[in-house]
């Protein structure tokens, strides 16, 4: 993806993830590619969420955090989808021991099965795990779904500024103390 096209830049990620990305609850991203993808990168260093939603999220997030599943469903529907969080790239590293994907768990959402699907998803490729700074926009962006935002890809184009990404005007919903410290436990856990 072309940070500097008309477009902005968004990474698919369900949409109970962004709502805890904009709450705190989360700052790690672990991403493996869609189908159609040879393995994931990094699209942009400042990407919006295009937030999804399945069914099947609502087993796959631990309980604790299965009051964010309702509001990640309304900003994902047939018709359109409310675009609310801006990302920014910390840090991201290939996950060199997943044996240690376990110790991450507080800076995710995840249970520990949907951690592992991840992984069996495509077990020749490497997951990446993608530490990310979260700031909700200043107004959320309601984009109507298009034929082309559709398939397992991770990333797509919007019709939206690339300003958005670039310069949310809100406060980051992490210090960068908790973000450094995520990066340390990221390292030491998998890298």
């Amino acid at each position: 993806m072309d940070p500097t096209a008309p477009g902005a830049t968004a990474l698919k990620e369900w949409g109970a993830v962004g709502r805890a990305l904009l709450a705190g609850r989360q700052c790690l991203l672990l991403r493996g590619g869609g189908v159609h993808e040879r393995r994931f990168t990094v699209g942009a260093p400042r990407f919006l969420l295009f937030p999804t939603v399945a069914h099947s999220h609502a087993e796959a997030v631990r309980p604790e955090h299965r009051d964010l599943l309702a509001g990640g469903a309304e900003d994902s529907t047939d018709e359109r989808v409310v675009v609310r969080c801006a990302l920014e790239v910390v840090e991201a590293l290939p996950v060199a021991r997943p044996e240690g994907l376990s110790a991450l768990s507080p800076l995710h959402v995840w249970t520990q099965e949907s951690v592992r699907g991840r992984l069996d998803f495509r077990p020749r490729h490497r997951l990446t795990a993608v530490v990310v700074r979260a700031r909700a926009l200043p107004e959320p962006q309601v984009v109507p779904r298009r034929p082309e935002h559709r398939g397992c890809s991770s990333w797509v184009e919007l019709d939206l500024g690339p300003e958005l990404a670039a310069a949310p005007s809100t406060a980051p919903a992490l210090d960068d103390d908790r973000l450094l410290a995520a990066v340390d436990a990221v390292r030491a856990a998998v890298g």
